[in-house]
């Protein structure tokens, strides 16, 4: 009886461990992560740990400077600001990053950024 015991205990850690294993194998970082750019001179880049930089044109060709952390819900994307939190609808298409972006005077920008690293 104490052997089958012994054993049961054994095939139970082996099963948890290898449930642990098969779990963890699944993980998918965001597809998010990484530098996203455009040939005018915007660019976000999106870090693993929940932070961001971006230089953004504004709507009058000025650049400004983010930086801050950052949220994702779905498909909405909350942006921790000096002026405030923004929040954005965002999409992915074949590499491409679709989003818009408030600018400082509450404009808003379409960003079609491609992912560069």
């Amino acid at each position: 009886m104490k052997n089958i015991r012994i054993k049961f205990t054994y095939l139970t850690l082996t099963l948890a461990t290898i449930t642990i294993f098969l779990l963890a194998s699944c993980y998918q970082p965001s597809p998010l992560y990484g530098t996203w750019s455009d040939n005018q001179g915007n660019k976000l880049i999106l870090s693993s740990d929940n932070s961001y930089t971006a230089i953004i044109k504004d709507s009058n060709g000025n650049t400004n400077n983010y930086n801050g952390s950052y949220t994702v819900l779905e498909n909405i994307i909350s942006f921790s600001r000096t002026d405030g939190n923004m929040n954005t609808e965002w999409d992915i298409r074949g590499g491409i990053l679709y989003l818009k972006w408030l600018d400082s005077s509450g404009k808003e920008i379409n960003l079609n950024l491609y992912h560069t690293a």
